[in-house]
C-alpha cells in the first residue's frame, strides 16, 4: 500500500502542500482531483521521491521512502506528467535500460514490453529514437516504463493525457487488472469522467489540503467498465 503522512511543501511564500495525509490500500484505485495549483503534481513528485517534502513521511509497500529510498523505489512505478528520457536512445533501448536498472529478466521483460507496446499502439515505433516522438507517444512510453516491472504501488500523474482512444482504453483496463492483482494505484487526472469510471475512491485537493474524500457510492459512480461509446470503439478495434 501507499501511505502519505502529514506532507507539507513550500515554494517560497506559497504553501503547495499543507499537512496532507492519505492512504491507498492494496488493490485500490484512488483518484486525485483538484484544480490547477491544488498540489496534485507536488504530492505525486514527493510520493515518487523526485523531490523531498519539507515535512512528512512516505511509505511505499511498507518501506520508508526517506530512510530507505532504493528499497522503496523498487516497489514503485511512476508515470510523470512531464516525462524525461535519454533522447538519443530508441524506445526499445530505453525500455531495455529500465529493465536492467530494475534487475528484471531481459527476455521476460522484453516480451512484456512488446505486449504492452502492442496494446498501446506503440509497437511499430520502438526502434525509433525518443527525440522524434510526439507528446502522446512519449506519454505512452512513460506509462509503459512505469508498469513494466508490475509494481505493487503505481503513481499516475496525468498519465493518459495525450493517449488516443484505443490506447486509453487499453491502459485503463491494465490499471484495473493491476489493482485486481493487488496493486495500490494513485491516479491524478483533469478528466473527471476517467476518474469516475476508473477509481474506487477520490481525494479532492484544494489549495494544498485534502478538502474531501469520497467513496464511489457517494458520487453515484457508473460501472467500472467501458461506456457504450467505448464499447463501440472496442468492437471496431477488435474487428480490424
Amino acid at each position: 500500500m501507499l501511505e502519505l503522512e502529514h506532507l507539507s511543501r513550500r515554494y517560497g511564500d506559497r504553501l503547495a502542500l499543507d499537512d496532507v495525509s492519505l492512504t491507498v490500500r492494496a488493490g485500490e484505485r484512488v483518484g486525485l482531483l483538484g484544480p490547477n495549483g491544488a498540489g496534485k503534481s507536488t504530492l505525486l513528485r514527493i510520493a515518487a521521491g523526485v523531490q523531498p517534502p519539507d515535512s512528512g513521511v512516505v511509505r511505499i509497500a511498507g518501506e520508508d521512502l526517506g530512510a530507505a529510498p532504493i528499497e522503496a523505489k523498487r516497489k514503485l512505478g511512476y508515470a510523470a506528467e512531464e516525462p524525461a528520457f535519454y533522447e538519443n536512445l530508441s524506445a526499445d533501448e530505453y525500455l531495455a535500460f529500465v529493465s536492467g536498472i530494475r534487475g528484471l529478466d531481459p527476455e521476460a521483460s522484453r516480451r512484456r514490453a512488446l505486449a504492452l507496446a502492442e496494446s498501446l499502439g506503440l509497437a511499430d515505433r520502438l526502434n525509433e529514437p525518443v527525440r522524434g516522438f510526439s507528446h502522446g507517444m512519449r506519454k505512452k512510453l512513460s506509462f509503459l516504463a512505469a508498469v513494466l516491472h508490475q509494481p505493487p504501488v503505481l503513481l499516475c500523474d496525468e498519465a493518459l493525457e495525450g493517449f488516443d482512444a484505443g490506447a486509453a482504453l487499453a491502459a485503463k483496463q491494465l490499471l484495473r487488472d493491476m489493482s485486481h492483482d493487488g496493486a495500490a494505484i494513485l491516479f491524478s487526472s483533469h478528466v473527471t469522467e476517467s476518474i469516475e469510471r476508473l477509481c474506487d475512491r477520490v481525494v479532492l485537493l484544494w489549495r494544498g489540503r485534502v478538502a474531501r474524500t469520497l467513496e464511489r457510492a457517494a458520487w453515484g459512480g457508473p460501472d467500472h467498465g467501458p461506456t457504450p461509446l467505448e464499447r463501440e470503439l472496442l468492437a471496431l478495434l477488435t474487428e480490424n
